[in-house]
């Protein structure tokens, strides 16, 4: 039995009358009135037109997949994020390709290579590293937009940043004002390599405040960041206060005091930094900060189609936490220490 001949664009053309080039552009909604795009639509759908992707590419330079490398998927936050903006990429005709770094600054190097050779149209990225000299060399090949902290040595198409300096001075300030100053501060990694721009603020703050503090690398994996909490909250003098960079590893801290015999808040405050729904939950409920995961998916999504489609820049995007007090704070037992 001979093989049906797949339908082509000129076949579109034939059964509409335009010309090859019209219905080309009205398959990828451009430049021609949207009634147009819809007769098209329409004859494509009678036809059993299918794009073939690989001539698309071919033809346009672009494959339609958006790279998108993640600090560490085991955060609950980016787990929420990375779903949602998955999800608007689709509703855009995009393909999303995710990669997760695990907090390794060699790792994201390599797996941003690995996404430059998929030759994607845009890479997102949730940098561990932001100071590394590997971002400039990516944008020598892809539009680079940058989630969380600026990209200093490269040329970005577009960064939405999270205001760090308001989130970080809020929450010191809040464990000041409760009485702390032996405070904790749990940051996501396996290990510091170098100082991230949240790290340097939280230093800053807490020499400001009169605050002693220790800060310390920790795995957003349960098991691990209770681990990592466990041996961290034994070393004297133990803290009174536990401010965690993602919930995730407020999760670990929750079941480390658990262990320890530690009762929340009154031995011990914690602190987080996603407001994951999760946090609602525990007992008690953990006091946080709130990052809008879908107002952050809408601003990286307009970048990123205005940066592919129209080859135009975006100014910075700054996006504020919204605090949610909740019963994880509170004064501490023990008189606190003169500045």
């Amino acid at each position: 039995m001979p093989r049906r001949k797949r339908p082509t664009i000129k076949d579109i053309a034939a059964e509409t009358g335009l010309s090859p080039a019209a219905v080309s552009y009205a398959l990828r909604g451009l430049q021609v009135p949207p009634e147009t795009q819809q007769r098209v639509r329409e004859a494509a759908d009678r036809l059993g037109y299918e794009a073939n992707p690989v001539a698309r590419a071919l033809a346009s330079g672009r494959t339609g997949m958006i790279g998108v490398l993640c600090s560490s998927l085991e955060d609950l936050w980016q787990q929420k994020f990375a779903t949602t903006l998955g999800r608007s990429f689709l509703a855009a005709d995009r393909n999303a390709l995710f990669m997760d770094s695990a907090a390794d600054p060699e790792r994201e190097v390599l797996l941003t290579k690995n996404l430059l050779d998929q030759r994607v149209d845009a890479l997102v990225t949730i940098p561990v590293d932001p100071t590394s000299r590997h971002w400039a060399h990516a944008t020598e090949h892809t539009m680079l937009v940058a989630i969380g902290d600026p990209l200093p040595g490269a040329p970005t198409a577009a960064e939405v940043v999270f205001d760090n300096a308001l989130g970080v001075t809020h929450a010191l300030n809040t464990l000041a004002d409760a009485g702390h100053r032996d405070v904790l501060v749990l940051t996501p990694g396996p290990r510091l390599l170098r100082q991230r721009p949240a790290e340097k603020i939280v230093e800053d703050v807490a020499r400001d405040l009169g605050m002693d503090l220790r800060v310390v690398a920790c795995p957003n994996d349960l098991t691990e960041a209770a681990e990592t909490a466990r041996g961290a909250l034994a070393e004297p003098p133990r803290p009174t206060a536990v401010f965690c960079l993602t919930d995730s590893m407020a999760y670990g801290v929750y079941e480390a005091a658990r262990d320890l015999g530690l009762a929340i808040p009154a031995d011990l405050s914690v602190l987080g930094y996603d407001d994951h729904p999760v946090s609602r939950l525990l007992t008690p409920a953990l006091s946080t900060y709130r990052w809008d995961v879908q107002a952050v998916v809408d601003a990286v999504v307009q970048r990123v189609l205005k940066a592919v489609d129209e080859n135009r820049r975006s100014r910075r995007k700054l996006i504020a936490p919204e605090p949610k007090v909740r019963g994880s704070v509170a004064a501490p037992r023990r008189r606190p220490r003169r500045r």
